[in-house]
């Protein structure tokens, strides 16, 4: 069994398709179909439904897309260790909830000059998408929620406490006041995440918890959608008091702390608990110890503050 034969599986297993994942893996098609079946000869199952076209894969050959994931990964870590003597390189692989969004370049400025030889992918994803993709080895490690909804079967590192804040036009009538209630806030016409965001999910607990509902004629997977309504005016929003940070201070923006309960959630970074962890992942964490993101972050706004 050759690891390119489980990287064509994976790869067809990624795309449902024959032809297209021949030409991701730039072999022809009868070469990818061989594969397969040496992989089922080698295994001795069948591993894919056969049919005039891609239908899916067998029990077996859902077993074997776990396996082929962690064993690819393997190898690449393998490669990466003994490649050691140059400095780590490769992809670190993250994923990120769109709430902690505005602290993953905290993240990013630590590694990178740990590792200057290495590169970073970071995709926006749930806090669910995140514990699939860690599962199947798709990502080294994630910035997410810690508490409300715990991930499952990962190491753990708290880097910030999230509190919200209310955010409206400077025409409001809310727009004076240093603090709100979060049972007025509800009241208002809002925009916020969608309900597949564990972000809102949260912001329904704590409404749950008052005894009232929440009401956002417009939601949005993406806090720049929520953005774009705030600015447009009409809608107000609650989001994350990090989110100041990235809007920086300006005068079509009003942001009120929300009080009555005053309501924080640990965010931080979310890794395999598998043993060893991947190269990636032992360095990410090696970087992150000892980090301090809401230091950073008052740096900065500090800094900001300054330029004014």
């Amino acid at each position: 069994m050759l690891v390119r034969h489980l990287s064509y599986f994976v790869t067809l297993a990624g795309e449902k398709h024959f032809a297209r994942a021949a030409a991701r893996c730039n072999i022809t098609q009868p070469t990818l179909s061989a594969a397969i079946r040496k992989l089922e000869q080698d295994l001795e199952v069948r591993l894919v439904v056969r049919g005039h076209r891609f239908t899916g894969l067998t029990a077996e050959g859902e077993k074997l897309l776990v396996w082929a994931r962690q064993i690819l990964r393997d190898y690449d870590s393998l490669r990466e260790d003994l490649d050691g003597g140059s400095g780590l390189t490769g992809t670190l692989r993250l994923g990120v909830i769109p709430a902690a969004m505005p602290s993953v370049a905290f993240l990013s400025a630590r590694f990178m000059a740990a590792h200057p030889a290495a590169r970073i992918a970071i995709q926006s994803l749930t806090s669910r998408a995140i514990q699939r993709g860690l599962d199947a080895f798709e990502l080294d490690g994630g910035l997410t929620y810690l508490e409300n909804e715990p991930p499952e079967h990962v190491r753990l590192l708290p880097l910030y406490q999230e509190r919200y804040v209310f955010v409206t036009g400077p025409d409001h009538p809310f727009a004076g006041r240093d603090r709100l209630g979060w049972a007025e806030a509800f009241t208002q016409t809002l925009c916020l995440l969608s309900e597949d965001m564990q972000n809102r999910r949260i912001l329904n607990k704590v409404a749950s918890g008052l005894g009232v509902t929440v009401d956002a004629p417009v939601v949005s997977n993406s806090f720049l959608g929520v953005c774009a309504h705030i600015r447009q005016g009409g809608w107000s929003s609650i989001v994350p008091h990090t989110f100041l940070h990235v809007l920086g201070a300006t005068p079509d923006l009003v942001s009120i702390d929300l009080v009555d309960p005053v309501h924080t959630q640990s965010v931080g970074l979310v890794l395999s608990d598998r043993d060893p962890p991947s190269p990636m992942a032992a360095a990410l964490l090696t970087c992150l110890r000892g980090a301090d993101f809401e230091r950073d972050f008052a740096r900065e706004n500090a800094r900001v503050d300054r330029g004014r």
